[in-house]
Parts: C-alpha cells; structure tokens; sequence
C-alpha cells in the first residue's frame, strides 16, 4: 500500500490518530494546545518508530520504568517529536503552524486530514450548564477549513458530538458544510456508534466526510458487527483486582490468559503487563454509595438515583437534576460514553465489582475507549 500522509488537527491524546496509524496511514503532524496531550502524542510516536526499526523492547524499558522519559525521545529523530505541535490553532498561529508542518512534509502532498475542534460548545449538556451563543470554541471550525485550503487534501474526516446537529437549531453544522463547499469539498455526514463497530462502550459521534471535489467520491458503506462480549467478563477480566486508591502507576502483570475480544481488539498486543491501573481514592461516604448503586445495578438491574439515598449519605443540595451522577460501568455489556469528567471524580464510572469498590482505573477507562495496553498517558493520573 502507498504512503498515505494525514494531519491530526484538535489532536487530543491521539485516539483517532491511532486507528489511522493502525490501518496503514502515516502522520505527518499533531497539533494540540494541551501539553500533556502532546507529551502523549509523542511518546506514542516513539512507540511507533521504535516497533517500525524492530527496537520495541527500548520503548517497554520506559513502560518499565528502566529509563527516562527524555531517554526514550533521544532514541527517535528529532523532527519527529517536534511534528507534534504543542499549539492552540488560532487565526494567529495559523502561518507558525503551517511552516512546522510544510518543514514536515519536505513539499510531499497531504492526502488526509482528520480531527475535530473540541466538542463542549456543541455538546447538549454544555449547553445546558451554560449560553454557549459567544463561545469561540464555535468557530474552530473556520481554522479547520483553512488546513484544507492549505494543503488540498484529497479527504477530511471531521468527528464531533451528536449535539452539533442541534446546536442553534443546525445552524452551526450549516455554517461548516458551507464553508467546506466554498473550500472546494463535496461532504456527507452520519451518525455512528463505536459500539456497532466492535468498541465496548456506547459512543455515539458525528462523523463527516469529504473528499476534493474533483475526485466524485461519496460517503463510504459501513459494515456493522453485532457485540458479543462484555465488560467484565471479557474487558476487565484479566486485570488485577483493586480497591479504592491502589493499584499501579508502572507495571501491572496480567491476572489471566488473553481472551479473543482483547486479542482481534488489539488491546492486548503482545506483552505480559500492561500500566497505570490505578484507582483514585475515594472518601468513606462515596464508597457506600458506591456499593448501594452496583448492588442496585449487578444485582436488581436498576440504576441508583441520588435523592432516594438515605439522608446522610447526601452531600450535594441539588437533589432535582444530575440524579445519575452516581453510575455503575455496565457489567453484562458495553459501557456508557467515556467523558472527560471522569478526571474529576469517577463517580459516573463505578467498577462493577462490589468486592472492587472503586471507580475504574485510568487503564480500565482506556480499554473502554479500545486503546492497546501498551499507551501511555503522560504526566499523572488526573491528566490521564
């Protein structure tokens, strides 16, 4: 298969980018504003190059813990880690961001671009909370649209949540398929759910494609496949048994035997250990919320609702909305969408396990999300 070069815009810790690299797609740039989501990013990419030059065990001696951080990035070339821009994308920033990635590209073409402007301005619940009318965050958008003027690639994926399509009544998703057009690209959208395509958690997103008008192409066929695994029995089944607070930031050896979810997943890739099983602690009285709602869930199927919990164990004044903020990973199928609060708390992702306690582990949350056992997270356990 030819080289096929994308960009990675709004490029997080680097899920999307990960299945690209997976299916035969080589990157050409990461821009991201957020340095531990960059630092991620690019010992992912040392990962890469290391297993490319047949060198993986050097990047296993970091998961390790045998040498640095600095180490492992002297190992790989220079350029590679700088392709990782640690940048917010700006009308500002635009010409910095484009010579980084043209001394990048050595003037060889772009054939994709991937990404989506963070979701919170489109989000339904941001909404809720807040006007999102004056976000900025709005119009990232038009940033994006400037790449694809920039480099002419001959697709775009674009991903962002289902709220887009509601978002003042669509107009913001109207605004970007007109600038799109006027870019010279044709696009259609869908809504797809990863667990319809072999991820166990319920993630509903907004996918667009588009392709250069030149190439009369058209959105492509998907082919779903019907879930036949679980969270507890196939997921979390050979990870070791913790408790609230514990676990392991390094090494942690597996408990079982692969099995064939974590193996045509590719979330088990080879190694015996994975890392950074590690559980927040949390206080005596979430705990035994945390038991009433997986007994509920495991044991009588019904979610706890937080203003029928007994008076004491009651913390929060506001008993009239957000009374699931206490919710149990579901343990016979797929779990709920993975948010980015769950760095806050975890409440809303309690282990299933009663003897557990807790809530998942930052290892548990990536395996949710499908990604391989061997990606690390950089800095600590809430950035994670």
């Amino acid at each position: 298969m030819p080289e096929i070069k994308f960009i990675d815009l709004f490029a997080g810790a680097g899920g999307l980018s990960e299945g690209f690299i997976r299916a035969g797609f080589t990157p050409i740039a990461h821009v991201e504003m957020n340095k531990d989501a960059c630092d991620t990013l690019r010992t992912r990419t040392a990962f890469h190059w290391l297993k490319e030059e047949g060198r993986v065990d050097e990047y296993y001696d970091y998961l390790k813990g045998d040498i640095t951080r600095d180490v492992l990035w002297e190992k790989i070339p220079e350029h590679l880690i700088k392709s990782v821009i640690n940048t917010e994308i700006s009308e500002e920033t635009l010409p910095t961001i484009f010579d980084q990635i043209d001394a990048e590209l050595e003037q060889k073409e772009v054939d994709l671009i991937i990404g989506g402007p963070p979701c919170q301005a489109y989000s339904v619940a941001g909404r809720v909370r807040k006007d999102m009318t004056n976000d900025p965050r709005n119009h990232l958008y038009k940033h994006y649209v400037e790449f694809l003027k920039k480099y002419q690639p001959k697709m775009f994926v674009f991903e962002n949540v289902p709220g887009i399509l509601t978002a003042k009544n669509g107009h913001y998703l109207q605004l970007i398929f007109d600038a799109v057009r006027e870019a010279g690209y044709e696009l259609d959208k869908q809504v797809l759910n990863a667990r319809d395509f072999g991820v166990l958690q319920d993630r509903k997103r907004v996918i667009i494609i588009g392709w250069r008008n030149d190439l009369k192409l058209e959105y492509p066929h998907f082919n779903k496949v019907e879930m036949q695994f679980q969270i507890a029995k196939h997921l979390f089944l050979d990870l070791p048994k913790i408790k609230s607070g514990q676990g392991n930031w390094g090494v942690s050896k597996y408990t079982n035997k692969s099995n064939s979810y974590l193996e045509t997943s590719g979330i088990r890739n080879g190694i015996d250990f994975t890392t950074q099983h590690i559980s927040r602690f949390n206080n005596d009285n979430d705990l035994e919320i945390y038991r009433i709602a997986v007994d509920k869930w495991v044991n009588k199927g019904k979610r706890l609702n937080y203003a029928e919990l007994p008076v004491r164990l009651i913390k929060h004044n506001n008993v009239k909305s957000f009374t699931n903020r206490f919710q149990v990973v579901n343990h016979e199928g797929v779990s709920h969408t993975v948010v980015a609060h769950i760095c806050a708390d975890g409440h809303y992702y309690i282990h299933p396990d009663i003897h557990q306690n807790r809530s998942i582990t930052v290892r548990e949350a990536a395996r949710i999300q499908s990604f391989p056992d061997d990606y690390f997270f950089e800095f600590g356990r809430t950035a994670a």
